[in-house]
């Protein structure tokens, strides 16, 4: 078996205080990587760093993100599939890299989502939107909800989730040989709690 990760961010900020309030939730974003720290990683989120309007598809830069939010809590978790499934989302994630520029946050559907109703524009997702449809397509996971209403909770509420780190980006970015050992001495089952 191979592995997908997903990693949860709570952030500070006003766009992050309304979502914040419209959740009820720790964690309001959602990013997906290839790998456990968070080297090849992917989201629907800003673009930069300090300007939360400015969103679509990027490519996730911890060092970056640190500079901007040197406190943020992330909590980080793996999700099982085959080599194939793995493979189709290292794929997908890569090609729509290329072409960015085309995907967008779907901030005007907030409003709708926010009622419980769902809504599609070509090209528009959230953070777990997009997690949500890329998982899905590769036969890893699905909810019992439109993909358009699923929440950073179903993830890591969903049985197929197992946590292996929870702790400030700081802790993740600077101690990771640290996190390393640990993993490596008590088996991934073990949370590390930084």
């Amino acid at each position: 078996m191979e592995k997908i990760y997903i990693a949860f961010v709570d952030t500070p900020g006003l766009f992050a205080s309304a979502l914040h309030g419209y959740l009820k939730q720790k964690y309001i974003h959602v990013l997906l990587s290839l790998d456990e720290n968070l080297d090849e990683a992917y989201s629907f989120g800003r673009r930069n760093p300090a300007v939360p309007l400015v969103a679509g598809y990027e490519r996730e830069d911890k060092e970056r993100i640190l500079r901007s939010f040197p406190d943020a809590d992330y909590m980080i978790g793996a999700i099982d599939c085959t080599a194939e499934q793995k493979e189709q989302i290292r794929e997908k994630m890569r090609l729509w890299y290329e072409h960015r520029w085309r995907y967008h946050y779907a901030v005007m559907e907030l409003p709708f989502i926010a009622m419980g109703r769902a809504v599609h524009r070509s090209r528009h997702f959230t953070c777990s939107s997009f997690a949500a449809k890329f998982l899905s397509d590769a036969g890893i996971t699905s909810f019992a909800k439109d993909e358009s209403l699923v929440t950073p909770k179903d993830f890591y509420e969903w049985d197929g989730y197992t946590c292996i780190f929870r702790g400030k980006l700081r802790e993740l970015v600077e101690e990771e040989p640290v996190r390393e050992r640990a993993m490596l001495l008590a088996g991934t089952e073990t949370v590390y709690e930084g």
